[in-house]
């Protein structure tokens, strides 16, 4: 226990819920053990994303929220602990992406096409996260904090997404340019170049933060809360351990579409009518479990880790909506930004997130136009009496 934590009421020590915290590291022992069924690394991204839930949830750490507070209050501080995290993980991500493999194991980047509909897609997760109050990543570890509502927008985020992944060929005749990949291009120069990017934006929010001082939290790692800035490192460095583990960037979407369509399929419904789901990537996933998915057991691994670092604070709670039309805008919110992040070759985590780290331009353009999205999408919150 930390000097800080002494020096605190013993009524604002965090007062964990133990018998949650065994069930859930039961869970967790037995989950992982289990999933080496179907391979070492299934394991291993379990147990990270285990890590990322526990982050998530600590650091508090929302990428809807963060804009939120950016357009709503001018707080740059969210947006300011992105640009760390997006930093680090360049670092990590550069000498990787730049040889190719690591131990044998191929290694690539979050790249795609720089696309009209990628912008499109971009624009309508802006909006949706605002509505449906979190992002991705957001969605999954506000669940495993006992947010019900949340599991509204996750519904309609997988029916979303899924919806996308029939109607790709609306989409396909648009412009698009091929992939642009910083380091793709001019090798370690291009890392370089987009750490300068990275540190011009960093310098020009700095200078907006606010500086008035705040009150000093407790801080304790098991415990929580964490600062984003811990937050942000956490983040950085659990994502270059997945690119390395999985060979690709952290992901989450594609977790969500894959689980709807294996839910549509038991309802009836034939993959053979779609072009993505009946060959190829499509059709090979859904004839292997989920647990044979490295996304979705990192998803598994997210809420269970958020479960556990809610009960370690002592707040794990069932949380219910705010009112019906906050059910409204959770369901409205999920669906587009289910549709958008597929338009776009992944939300805030796997274009973002992942695209930025993996100096793929598409990753700019993301957050361009989902920042466009939350200008919008935070003054139709009001329509849903959503609180800012």
């Amino acid at each position: 226990m930390s000097s800080v934590e002494l020096s605190l009421p013993r009524s604002s020590q965090p007062r964990p819920q133990r018998l949650g915290v065994l069930v859930i590291l039961a869970i967790a022992v037995a989950a992982a053990i289990g999933l080496t069924l179907f391979g070492w690394r299934q394991s291993v991204l379990f147990l990270i994303g285990g890590l990322f839930g526990i982050s998530l949830y600590h650091a508090s750490f929302g990428f809807a929220s963060a804009y939120r507070r950016l357009f709503v209050y001018g707080d740059v501080n969210g947006v300011l602990s992105q640009v760390l995290m997006l930093a680090i993980a360049t670092v990590l991500f550069v000498p990787f992406l730049a040889t190719g493999s690591f131990l044998g194991q191929p290694i690539e980047g979050a790249v795609a096409p720089v696309a009209v509909q990628g912008a499109i897609g971009a624009f309508l997760f802006g909006i949706g996260m605002q509505l449906g109050s979190g992002c991705a990543c957001g969605t999954l570890y506000t669940i495993g904090g006992g947010s019900s509502g949340m599991v509204l927008t996750l519904l309609t985020f997988g029916i979303g997404s899924f919806w996308a992944s029939l109607t790709g060929g609306v989409w396909a005749g648009l412009p698009r340019l091929n992939p642009i990949s910083l380091v793709n291009t001019w090798g370690w120069a291009g890392g370089a170049i987009q750490l300068a990017v990275l540190g011009l934006i960093a310098f020009v929010l700095w200078k907006r933060r606010d500086t008035t001082p705040s009150v000093q939290r407790s801080f304790s790692l098991l415990y929580g809360p964490w600062s984003l800035v811990w937050g942000a490192i956490a983040l950085a460095v659990l994502n270059w351990l997945t690119l390395l583990v999985a060979g690709r960037p952290w992901g989450v979407t594609w977790g969500f579409t894959l689980w709807t369509a294996k839910i549509a399929q038991f309802l009836g419904w034939n993959p053979a009518a779609s072009a993505f789901w009946s060959k190829g990537f499509g059709a090979d996933a859904l004839q292997k479990s989920v647990f044979a998915d490295p996304i979705s057991v990192t998803n598994f691994g997210v809420i269970l880790g958020a479960a556990l670092a809610a009960t370690l604070a002592g707040k794990l709670a069932v949380k219910k909506p705010q009112s019906r039309l906050a059910i409204a805008a959770a369901l409205i919110g999920g669906l587009m930004m289910g549709y958008g992040a597929r338009l776009a070759f992944g939300c805030n985590v796997g274009a973002y997130f992942g695209g930025i780290a993996s100096t793929s331009l598409h990753g700019w353009l993301w957050i361009v136009f989902a920042l466009l999205g939350t200008g919008i999408g935070v003054k139709v919150r009001s329509l849903f009496q959503l609180s800012n």
